[in-house]
């Protein structure tokens, strides 16, 4: 008899202690109805529900009702960031916006990935920084590993899978400099 051929999640398993897996899904319960259903204008209402669940939280910040984090611990806003609505934040690795970073409507930042070399597909993940005063347009893709350098601004609809200098202007897929961005009035 032949043994089954080998396929792709093959002995995979979990990375996580079963205690995380509990918080993790404490915090999805308290995603999916408290800090949903707060009406709009509450942002400090779901800052404070986020730090609850380990969220480094520093200042006043804006977060929307329907944004989706996958592990609050390892969320990092600065004061004045925005995450805007629909934003999904898979932060299986830190995620940090510095000072005034703006995540607009449908961004998806992503901090792991699967090491596909090998039949396991054992999770990577590595950080996301968005810097100071950073801003991603609507429905922009953010892959691990990626820091966006301050003042710049990535068009929508962009996927970024590398380092994006500070004050540029950045568009396309894949994401790259287009020109300087002028310092704002």
């Amino acid at each position: 008899m032949n043994p089954e051929a080998p396929y792709l999640g093959q002995n995979c398993t979990t990375p996580y202690p079963k205690a995380e897996v509990v918080r993790r899904w404490l915090w999805l319960l308290v995603q999916s109805t408290f800090f949903r259903w707060s009406p709009r204008p509450c942002h400090t209402f779901r800052a404070s529900l986020l730090r609850c669940f380990g969220a480094d939280i520093v200042g006043p910040v804006v977060i929307f009702p329907t944004v989706k984090i996958i592990f609050p611990a390892k969320l990092s806003l600065a004061a004045r960031s925005m995450i805007g609505p629909h934003v999904i934040l898979y932060n299986l690795a830190k995620i940090r916006l510095e000072y005034g970073a703006n995540i607009s409507q449908h961004c998806h930042l992503c901090a792991g990935t699967h090491d596909y070399s090998q039949w396991a597909m054992p999770l990577v993940t590595s950080p996301i920084t968005i810097g100071r005063n950073a801003w991603l347009g609507a429905d922009v893709f953010v892959g691990p590993g990626v820091t966006v350098g301050e003042l710049c601004v990535v068009g929508a609809r962009s996927v970024v899978v590398k380092n994006l200098p500070p004050r540029k202007i950045c568009a396309g897929s894949p994401c790259r400099p287009i020109k300087d961005r002028p310092t704002p009035l």
